[in-house]
């Protein structure tokens, strides 16, 4: 390599597949794929399957790409998360891509309850997440973000996060939100009418057709005195969004799923891997 050519830099390309369906005994695992860095494992316990999916090079650096597709078939229900919260490094140039495609059929029940993701100050993360849920399923979902290492006094303050949803109900585009922050991410969170210089931030979804019936109790939930929050109703679809530490946005986060689970008739508790 001549001294003028630019450095090749090995980049992670992973993937993982992970589909339910509902046979005489329950629900069952019917399809499982995983390419490294990506690996996916099946913790035992009573209730619904659960899915754990882990990056096993410990993080994601700038380059990265990580693929997801998830899915529960007609009668299904499922829960999939993340064995811890996930580490976005300082990237060089182009940032690591994440991508989650989610499909429910009817009468399905998918929960995507992924632990936060940790940016790193100068990180580049773009992240994409679709959802399909057909007539009749049910859809609960989360995304948590922590701007910088706080605990070591590091701030998000240069970077990339480019965050957008796509969720449709039964092949109708219901939902669509993207976030960008780039430039003076510093100035952008420390603004009052931005993020107020808040730590970490999180968006809770429910898509269902008894959506409405739950506005209330995500409403009491999300308005905790001790963040910005607040929770909405769009085209039936339930939205809650924080806005804090990263401490008290975890904790009414938590709050939050575990009750709607259980309103949803699920276990009234978050996934083990939560728990740890």
């Amino acid at each position: 390599m001549a001294e003028s050519d630019p450095a090749i830099h090995q980049r992670g390309d992973g993937a993982a597949a992970v589909g339910f369906v509902r046979g005489p005994r329950g629900t069952t695992l019917a399809r499982l794929y995983q390419r490294a860095p990506c690996r996916v494992l099946f913790p035992a316990g009573p209730g619904d399957p659960e899915a754990v999916v882990v990056t096993i090079s410990g993080g994601l650096a700038g380059g990265d790409r990580i693929a997801l597709d998830l899915s529960a078939g007609a009668g299904a229900a499922a829960c999939v998360s993340t064995q811890s919260m996930e580490k976005i490094y300082r990237a060089l140039d182009v940032p690591c891509q994440v991508e989650v495609a989610a499909s429910v059929e009817a009468g399905a029940t998918l929960a995507w309850l992924p632990q936060e993701t940790i940016l790193f100050d100068g990180a580049r993360l773009s992240r994409r997440t679709a959802v399909d849920v057909a007539a009749g399923g049910r859809f609960l979902g989360c995304e948590g973000v922590v701007l910088g290492r706080r605990a070591r006094g590091e701030r998000f303050t240069h970077g990339l996060l480019h965050e957008a949803w796509r969720i449709r109900r039964d092949g109708r585009l219901a939902w669509a939100d993207a976030l960008r922050l780039e430039g003076d991410v510093a100035a952008a969170i420390a603004a009052p009418s931005g993020f107020a210089g808040a730590e970490a931030l999180a968006t809770a979804i429910y898509v269902g057709a008894d959506a409405a019936d739950h506005l209330a109790l995500a409403r009491a939930i999300a308005e905790d005195e001790r963040l910005r929050g607040g929770a909405s109703l769009v085209n039936g679809v339930l939205l809650a969004r924080l806005l804090g530490s990263a401490t008290a946005v975890r904790a009414v986060l938590v709050r939050l799923l575990t009750a709607l689970r259980a309103a949803l008739g699920g276990p009234a508790a978050m996934p083990r891997v939560w728990q740890v």
